[in-house]
């Protein structure tokens, strides 16, 4: 890319950064806020637009810039969980995941067995592996509002942070079953390696790297080491360690980030706001960046997306497969019908979903149904950020004026 594309893109971003820091609250309590917002602007302002932001980034680049601000903003989430709430609640998180999660899997593969008759079930068991996890950053209008129920708003949270660290072996594993026969004896073994590897070896960074640190910023305290602007770098910088040290171990990044901010915040207790001002502020600069990139790219390629299976499963993933295991998962939990629907509803699909996606394209360059299952996502995203966008705000509405 010429120097000169690189600045007008810089140009662009900071211009709409500046003038969205100065306007967002006459959004946010709007229908349209945050990511959709970001997402139209980059329509507008992209090669299918005004042709103003023409960003080249090759899938390996998306998917570093989505793993980074997944990364934070699953940190920051995890960072800020109130743990009393969480421990007098903790069965919603535990039943969505444990119950919830592996029914949206196998409903999501058989759904697509129907609509995609010709694909095989393994590449729609991927498909429905790579639209299952939740998205913390899109569902923020949700999980940070206090108007929501403080144990709707923790078991969402939780949620969010652990279905994509645990989807991580899943989708491995499918990818290694539709190699060559030879490459993949003994599935079972192989099944239970990568869940012990991706999520024990995650969690085990996540607790060395936490208790590491804090024993440095106690010794760094004591001493007077530390300095004010320097300080506001500590949790981005354990955050993205954390990420990268599992990932380079073979282990889940994103469960050693979620778990690590977990246990700075359980330790924190209410000094960690102190330190998890600058930590939100990167995660949302980075999710600017990555939803006008993604409109930027989306408005173009429209075309191709015409494919009436495509909306359909996408409907149906942020609908039926997602609502029925929810409703099914908390039966008997005493929540009101209303309150079932919210949490059956507020489950979207972002950052974790287009990360996947790519390493589909990047580990599986010959699926035979790469190019459905990749226009299926995309559909689902895009429909999951206008779709999610505009009901947050009205339906937390809702719920405000209930309690009152």
């Amino acid at each position: 890319m010429e120097a000169s594309l690189i600045y007008q893109n810089l140009t662009i971003i900071a211009a709409f950064l500046l003038v969205y820091s100065l306007i967002a609250g006459r959004f946010e309590s709007k229908l349209i806020n945050g990511p959709l917002l970001f997402l139209l602007a980059g329509a507008l302002l992209g090669p299918g637009g005004l042709k103003l932001f023409t960003l080249e980034i090759d899938n390996e680049g998306i998917k570093l810039l989505a793993e980074l601000t997944l990364v934070i903003v699953l940190f920051s989430d995890a960072a800020n969980t109130d743990w009393q709430v969480l421990k007098a609640n903790r069965r919603l998180p535990i039943r969505l995941l444990l119950i919830g999660l592996p029914l949206t899997l196998v409903g999501g593969a058989l759904f697509g067995r129907w609509l995609f008759p010709d694909l095989p079930l393994l590449e729609l068991a991927i498909l429905a592996t790579i639209l299952t996890p939740t998205d913390a950053a899109l569902g923020q209008a949700v999980v940070s509002n206090p108007a929501v129920p403080a144990p709707i708003r923790e078991g969402l949270n939780q949620e969010s942070g652990l279905n994509d660290g645990i989807c991580v072996p899943v989708i491995l594993l499918l990818l290694a079953l539709i190699a060559p026969t030879e490459q993949h004896q003994g599935t079972g073994a192989l099944a239970l390696s990568l869940m012990l590897e991706e999520i024990g070896i995650g969690v085990a960074v996540a607790l060395g790297l936490s208790h590491f640190t804090l024993w440095l910023l106690k010794l760094s305290y004591l001493n007077g080491w530390q300095l004010p602007l320097w300080r506001q770098l500590t949790l981005p910088g354990l955050a993205l360690l954390s990420f990268a040290l599992a990932q380079t171990l073979g282990g889940s990044g994103f469960i050693a980030a979620f778990v690590a901010g977990l246990l700075i915040g359980y330790r924190f207790g209410e000094h960690k706001h102190e330190y998890l001002d600058s930590c939100e502020g990167y995660g949302d600069l980075l999710s600017v960046v990555i939803w006008m990139v993604f409109g930027a790219t989306m408005l173009p390629i429209m075309g191709s997306l015409l494919e009436w299976q495509y909306w359909l499963y996408a409907l149906a993933s942020l609908t039926l497969l997602r609502m029925l295991p929810v409703w099914i998962c908390l039966l008997g939990t005493g929540l009101t019908l209303e309150l079932k629907l919210f949490v059956g509803w507020f489950g979207p699909r972002g950052l974790a979903s287009i990360v996947f996606a790519v390493m589909v394209l990047q580990n599986k360059p010959a699926l035979l149904g790469q190019d459905p299952i990749i226009k299926t996502v995309l559909c689902t995203i895009l429909l999951s950020v206008i779709l999610h966008g505009i009901s947050a705000n009205p339906w937390v509405n809702r719920l405000k004026r209930r309690t009152l």
